[in-house]
């Protein structure tokens, strides 16, 4: 069994003296783990770092076994993540979400939008909001989707201000006003095309923290990552 494809390298761990097994986010693989023999080598080292795109090669007498990576770079980012602290936090919490996933099912969309984070130059605002959206995304990926571009007691599709905490389904300001205290704010750049206030880009990161911590966290009884903590409070 062999394949070859391109991927992000989300974490490493040393096996045995001289080798590692690294996992990557694989373009058509999804979250993939391998064992790269010499990888603590001095001229593998610099390679295999969290955070880098590479070209994988993949090799396995069955496609059950973990198997063996050959690996060389593509883009090279963990010199300039370790440099600035609000990318290396970036980083790190898009690690431990893609590591939410399940192995080896395939999730290029939010590989794409991970790569895309990672080397955004966009300011502080715009880059929680496109944090927000991808843990929107991830949500859906896992099975978890919201429901918001509809209301949930009348079917319309515009008006749209606030989420059920408990079910994730949008309802206008109308059918919102019993009890809007116990609802959750709908940012409207997330239904519409606008420009989000700093205020907006705070309700979406607190919606999607809010699932995410219902259906997953909570769920697999882990404990929420530290690195979004620290990222929120850089960026906002």
């Amino acid at each position: 069994m062999q394949w070859s494809s391109e991927g992000l390298i989300i974490g490493i761990k040393k096996h045995g003296e001289t080798s590692l097994i690294v996992e990557a986010m694989v373009v058509g693989k999804g979250r993939h783990l391998g064992l790269v023999r010499g990888g603590r080598s001095a001229k593998l080292s610099p390679i295999l770092q969290a955070g880098n795109s590479v070209k994988i090669d993949w090799r396995a007498r069955l496609e059950e076994h973990l198997g063996v990576f050959s690996i060389e770079l593509i883009k090279a980012r963990a010199a300039e993540l370790i440099a600035k602290r609000k990318k290396l936090s970036l980083s790190a919490l898009l690690n431990d979400h893609l590591r939410l996933l399940a192995e080896r099912d395939p999730h290029d969309e939010l590989l794409s939008m991970a790569l895309s984070l990672l080397d955004s130059e966009k300011d502080d605002q715009e880059l929680a909001r496109d944090l927000a959206i991808f843990e929107l995304k991830l949500l859906d990926e896992l099975g978890f989707g919201l429901d918001i571009f509809s209301c949930a007691i009348s079917g319309e599709t515009v008006g749209l201000t606030h989420v059920s905490p408990r079910t994730g389904r949008a309802v206008t300001l109308e059918h919102a006003q019993p009890y809007i205290d116990r609802l959750l704010p709908l940012p409207a750049f997330l239904v519409d095309e606008v420009e989000p206030s700093l205020i907006d880009v705070k309700n979406a990161i607190a919606l999607s923290g809010h699932f995410l911590s219902m259906h997953v966290w909570l769920a697999r009884q882990i404990n929420p990552p530290t690195t979004r903590d620290n990222l929120i409070k850089i960026l906002l």
